[in-house]
């Protein structure tokens, strides 16, 4: 059997967990497939081998999208409780989106784990993605456009919402979760989902065989992931010092802003996070679409020189709720101030009269 098929013995999962050993409490995010069941499978027996271990909560959220997942909320809770773990079932309850539905499911997903987490005092959230799941996300992000930072697909910790999803299997091919269980002898459900092909995921590991007989299997793109986290790491840190060279230049300005001639000697890439970052402070519209802040980087660059004494050359924009401003030798960031609603409009006299009043 090779290592990507072997069973997880209990000196890798002690290895896999040993960060957490001190935490208070752990929160399981378990829907009953394979992967987290094993998950909830492999940290109770690591918990077992701990003499002051943390308390375990297994957490399945009921989506209510398919008959089945009620009964598979029951069998979770009948495990855990043979393993010892406490053990919630949450329904996602009300109406649901008629597009959209995987990531909606997703979204609700991480409320109901991090209201868990919360209230039973626990400062981390274990997902059980695996390596397959990394590779997937890798593709689908690929698919859209994404830039390096998407590209860096999943974080083995990412904060949220006051606590911090830990995805500590994320190294870990599927099949090697799969022997595990076959080995304990531990059932498991299999979500139909998961292969229908109306979805973008399942479509995409349907081409995984022939991606990996490309030499592009879930190892080669895990691995590419993991080196464009890395960059995208450093290009934060270049971020993080540009900043700073930009309040330099600026001189303590107010309202502060960016020196126009400091900014576009940044280069290209830097440029854009500079903005994404400016722009997401000010934002009132959500966060600001990476390809429209390349093409407002564009536009700000084409501008050229701007005199610091003068108007000329002067630019505006809004993008996400925020205005942009370039005149006098600076680039100024704003909210942009709230939208005047004047209700249907009927004619010009009683609006004006309206205004008057």
């Amino acid at each position: 059997m090779s290592d990507d098929q072997s069973p997880i013995s209990a000196i890798e999962a002690r290895s896999l967990f040993a960060a957490w050993k001190q935490a208070p409490s752990l929160v399981l995010a378990v829907s009953g497939g394979p992967d987290s069941v094993a998950l909830l499978w492999l940290a109770a027996r690591w918990r077992r081998a701990l003499k002051h271990g943390p308390r375990l909560v297994a957490v399945t959220v009921d989506h209510r999208l398919r008959p089945e997942a009620g009964r598979e909320a029951t069998e979770v809770k009948r495990l855990a409780r043979t393993l010892g773990v406490e053990h919630r079932t949450l329904r996602w309850l009300g109406a649901k989106p008629k597009t959209g539905v995987p990531a909606a499911a997703r979204e609700a997903r991480y409320a109901f784990l991090l209201k868990a987490a919360r209230q039973c005092g626990a400062a981390h959230v274990w997902t059980a993605h695996t390596r397959d799941d990394q590779a997937e996300t890798l593709l689908m992000r690929m698919a859209r456009g994404s830039g390096i930072a998407g590209l860096g697909a999943m974080a083995r910790q990412s904060p949220r919402e006051g606590a911090i999803i830990v995805r500590p299997l994320l190294d870990i091919p599927k099949a090697r979760l799969l022997a595990t269980l076959d080995k304990a002898g531990i059932p498991y459900a299999l979500d139909p989902t998961n292969t229908d092909a109306k979805y973008t995921r399942p479509r995409l590991r349907a081409l995984m065989p022939l991606l990996a007989a490309e030499g592009c299997d879930a190892h080669n793109l895990a691995r590419l992931a993991a080196r464009l986290g890395r960059a995208n790491a450093a290009l934060e840190l270049m971020a993080d010092g540009a900043e700073r060279f930009l309040a330099i230049h600026d001189g303590g300005a107010r309202p502060p802003g960016f020196d126009f001639d400091a900014f576009v000697g940044l280069s290209e890439e830097i440029r854009v996070r500079i903005l994404l970052r400016a722009i997401g402070r000010a934002a009132t519209e959500g966060a600001p679409e990476l390809g429209k802040v390349e093409a407002l980087a564009g536009a700000i660059e084409a501008i050229g020189s701007i005199p610091a004494n003068g108007a000329t050359g002067r630019f505006r924009q809004t993008l996400a709720g925020a205005v942009i401003t370039v005149a006098k030798g600076r680039i100024l960031i704003e909210p942009a101030p709230p939208r005047r609603n004047a209700g249907p409009k009927r004619n010009g006299r009683k609006r004006r009269a309206a205004v008057r009043q």
